[in-house]
């Protein structure tokens, strides 16, 4: 489905899916979701422990935090390669390609997120998710304003959805959602269910003229953290979303039309179960990974050893001196005989892009590979 501006008849207004206030109804946890919502709470357990054993979280947030915005813009059909994915640097407006700078935003805009989770103790506002939308879009644009909005089959452009029109409505229908978002924990409903609430609802509000689907799976992982069964955003949700992208659009579009909320339920339960698992399986493997590396330039390079060192080769797949100056702390001569040294003994692979010299991790950047992007 897409989005798109278009006239919209009578007709269509009328049979528009009401937004029900939520949660929907009282009978959602049903026992097949109860059963799903037991495995996958202890996945996500899980994972948790798995990413508290990393001392320096940071790496985690920074790697899987960028696969997770490849993934989610995947969705959008915003494809980029792991190589073009390694070489964003958002900071420095560095992006080798235009899929590239998309996912680098979505990648900002959910480090944003994070930060204000952390900075308004646990509250998501409106205002909030307007600042992701701007940060994502690169743009001042709000709520929409304008009616019009409808979304469509992308094979054969009919019309299967008509969200709220009236800015006011919006407004409404997304002060509630933060209400929700909010005061869940004074609801019987588990977490998880409440997540998959938010996220439709979200999707059903459709609150802005663009980039609804992305900003919506911010949510997800950022009500995670919210909930604390996540301490930091690091769920690849949009891998399991990606692979199983008909069904998703499928099943928004059957809860509208059906009002059964099972299905729904479970594809979402099932999604942060699968993908806390998978997730959990790559933070073991980057740690193991660090493990080596440690050990190798302790023994081999005893001199240049530190942890500021080793953490940058996991922060940065791709590094550059620039990034080691910063992050070590110490000259560019001294930055690039550190690099060198470390490539001559294959631990890393020196490549030249454009005007740029390129120091890779090559087993860290195949582990996150499996987990990554679909090649094109």
């Amino acid at each position: 489905m897409t989005a798109k501006t278009t006239t919209i008849t009578r007709e269509a207004l009328v049979e528009r899916y009401q937004i029900p206030p939520l949660p929907p109804h009282p009978d959602l946890e049903t026992r097949k979701v109860l059963k799903a919502l037991t495995i996958a709470h202890k996945n996500l357990a899980e994972l948790k422990g798995r990413a508290g054993s990393i001392p320096n979280q940071g790496i985690l947030i920074d790697t899987l935090m960028l696969q997770e915005a490849a993934a989610s813009s995947e969705i959008e059909n915003i494809v980029t390669t792991q190589d073009e994915l390694f070489q964003i640097d958002s900071r420095k407006g560095i992006y080798p390609s235009p899929e590239a700078k998309e996912v680098g935003m979505y990648g900002e805009a959910l480090r944003l997120g994070y930060s204000q989770l952390v900075e308004k103790d646990g509250m998501i506002s409106s205002n909030q998710i307007i600042a992701l939308f701007q940060t994502l879009k690169g743009s001042t644009d709000e709520f929409r304003k304008m009616p019009g909005t409808a979304l469509k089959n992308e094979s054969s452009g009919e019309i299967v959805y008509v969200p709220p029109q009236s800015h006011s409505d919006i407004l409404d229908q997304m002060r509630a959602l933060e209400h929700f978002i909010n005061t869940t924990e004074e609801t019987d409903l588990d977490p998880l269910v409440s997540m998959a609430l938010i996220h439709h609802q979200f999707e059903s509000i459709h609150p802005f003229s663009d980039g609804n689907g992305r900003i919506g799976r911010i949510l997800n992982v950022l009500y995670l953290c919210r909930v604390e069964l996540l301490e930091i955003p690091i769920l690849y949700i949009s891998r399991y979303i990606t692979r199983n992208k008909g069904e998703y659009y499928r099943l928004l579009q059957n809860t509208c039309d059906t009002l059964e909320w099972e299905p729904w339920l479970l594809y979402m339960i099932n999604a942060v179960s699968e993908t806390a698992k998978e997730t959990t399986q790559l933070v073991f493997g980057i740690k193991q990974l660090m493990s080596e590396y440690k050990n190798r330039i302790k023994r081999d390079h005893p001199k240049l050893y530190s942890h500021e060192l080793v953490n940058n080769l996991f922060r940065h797949p791709y590094t550059r001196i620039e990034y080691v100056i910063e992050e070590v702390g110490v000259g560019r001569q001294t930055a690039g005989r550190y690099l060198d040294q470390l490539t001559q003994s294959g631990l890393l692979e020196k490549v030249k892009v454009a005007q740029s010299n390129y120091y890779i991790n090559a087993p860290l950047v195949q582990l996150l590979s499996q987990n990554g992007p679909e090649p094109r």
